[in-house]
C-alpha cells in the first residue's frame, strides 16, 4: 500500500470515529432534553465538561496517581507472568500443576480480592499496584505461554542436530518467538491495569487520602456530583487508551524486529555458537 492511500485509509478511519462520537454526544444531550432529565441522574455532555473543568486540578491528581499504579501493575505483571511462562515452557509437569490456579486469578473477581489485599497491606498504592498485578497476570501468561511453545519445530530439531542446550534453544528459539505474543498480552492488560486499579481504589481510598480516580468516584458519588463521576470516566478511559497506545508504540519501534513472523530468520551459525 502507497504512503497516500495509507494516510488516506487512516484519515478515513479518524474521520469515521470522530463522526460516531458527535453522533453519541448529540443523542445523549436529545434524550436528557427530551425526558427532561435531572443533572443527578443524566447531566447533558455540556454539563459533564463544565464539572470536568472545575475540577480538573483533582482529575489530573488522580489520574497520574492512577495512571502510576497501573503502569507500575502492568510492567510488574509483565515480568513475573513472562518468568512463569518461561518455567510453564520447561516443564510441561509444572504447567499442568500449576496452570489452573493462574486461572483462577482471571475467575476470581478482584472486588473479592481487594479487601484481603487491604487487611495484608493496608490503605496504600501498593495494596492498589498489587490489585493491578493480580488483574494483568493472566493474558501475560497465557500468551507468553503460547509463544513460547509455539516455536517452530523445524528449528528447534535443527538446535537438537547441533548439540544446542535448552537454554540456548530458550534464548535463540523459543523467546524470540513469543515477543509478538507478550505484545498481545501487554495490550489486553493494558486496559485491565486501568480497571484494576480503579476498582482497588474504591476500597483504598476509604481509609486514607489517597486520590486516585476510583477515590474521586467513590467521594463524588456520596455527593450525587453525577457530572464529574461522568468526567471522571473519561479520564480513566483516555488513561487507558494512553496506555494501550504506549505498548502499542513500543511493538512498533522497540520491539518490532522481534514482533514480525520468524520465517526461518534463526540462522545456522546461531545455532552452533
Amino acid at each position: 500500500m502507497s504512503g497516500s492511500h495509507l494516510r488516506s485509509s487512516r484519515l478515513s478511519g479518524m474521520s469515521a470515529v470522530i463522526g460516531v462520537a458527535v453522533i453519541g454526544l448529540i443523542a445523549w444531550e436529545l434524550i436528557v432534553w427530551f425526558y427532561e432529565l435531572p443533572k443527578a441522574l443524566l447531566p447533558t455532555p455540556r454539563q459533564c465538561l463544565v464539572a470536568a473543568s472545575d475540577n480538573r486540578t483533582a482529575l489530573l491528581q488522580g489520574t497520574y496517581s492512577t495512571g502510576v499504579a497501573a503502569v507500575v501493575g502492568l510492567a510488574a505483571a509483565i515480568v513475573i507472568g513472562s518468568l512463569i511462562a518461561v518455567v510453564f515452557s520447561q516443564s510441561r509437569r509444572l504447567r499442568t500443576a500449576l496452570f489452573p490456579y493462574v486461572v483462577l486469578l482471571q475467575t476470581v473477581p478482584i472486588v473479592a480480592i481487594a479487601p484481603l489485599l487491604i487487611i495484608w497491606s493496608g490503605y496504600t498504592l501498593r495494596t492498589v499496584v498489587m490489585a493491578t498485578v493480580i488483574v494483568c497476570l493472566f493474558p501475560i501468561i497465557n500468551s507468553v505461554t503460547v509463544g513460547l511453545m509455539s516455536a517452530d519445530r523445524e528449528m528447534s530439531d535443527m538446535f537438537q542436530i547441533y548439540g544446542s542446550g535448552r537454554f540456548k534453544r530458550l534464548w535463540r528459539l523459543q523467546i524470540p518467538s513469543a515477543v509478538g505474543h507478550l505484545i498481545l498480552g501487554a495490550k489486553t492488560s493494558s486496559g485491565l491495569a486501568v480497571v484494576g486499579a480503579i476498582v482497588a481504589e474504591f476500597f483504598v481510598g476509604n481509609g486514607t487520602d489517597y486520590d486516585g480516580l476510583g477515590t474521586l468516584m467513590t467521594k463524588w458519588q456520596g455527593l450525587s456530583k453525577t457530572d464529574a463521576i461522568i468526567g471522571a470516566i473519561f479520564a480513566s478511559t483516555l488513561l487507558g487508551l494512553a496506555l494501550f497506545g504506549f505498548v502499542q508504540f513500543l511493538s512498533v519501534t522497540l520491539l518490532s524486529k522481534w514482533s514480525q513472523p520468524s520465517n526461518g530468520s534463526v540462522e545456522i551459525q546461531n545455532v552452533e555458537r
